[in-house]
């Protein structure tokens, strides 16, 4: 294969409000916490286990701007992207490491009247062409079925 691939496509909910920051020249980056949750059976005990899992979603520009607009904490929004590892300083001069997912693309899963968002509306971004609407309603993100999740009990 001659090239690589980073990307991520996680479902979940939103862990807080979507925090902005708004740059001279008309710039913002928004940040937010998601969980995606995993659910199986141990097959030693036989009991039921659950794992949540933090993932720190980063929205640039127009995008940051609709997500603080619409998304409220425990919406469930559909986010592809990239990851992107930020190296820093704490402030005892020790070097840090931060692994975020840049956004690139996102829809909002909720349905309307659920903590007063637009439910079903999809968004992408890019570094040639600013956020741009995609009304997708009646097609949203693939998602397995209840049933099939519920049949596997592999942790993976």
């Amino acid at each position: 294969m001659a090239g690589t691939i980073n990307k991520v496509i996680l479902i979940g909910h939103t862990g807080d409000d979507v925090k902005v920051t708004y740059f001279e020249g008309g710039g913002a980056i928004g940040r937010f916490p998601l969980a995606t949750n995993e659910d199986y059976v141990n097959k030693t005990t036989g009991e039921r286990v659950s794992n949540t899992e933090w993932h720190n979603i980063v929205v640039r520009n127009k995008g940051a701007e609709i997500c603080e607009k619409y998304l409220k904490k425990g919406d469930k929004v559909y986010i592809e992207g990239r990851l992107k590892t930020r190296k820093w300083q704490d402030q005892n001069g020790m070097d840090r490491y931060t692994t975020e997912i840049q956004c690139i693309d996102f829809t909002f899963l909720t349905p309307k009247g659920e903590n007063q968002t637009m439910g079903d509306t999809s968004y992408q971004t890019s570094p040639n062409n600013p956020t741009k609407p995609t009304n997708t309603p009646d097609s949203p993100p693939a998602q397995p079925s209840a049933s099939s999740a519920e049949e596997d009990d592999l942790p993976f």
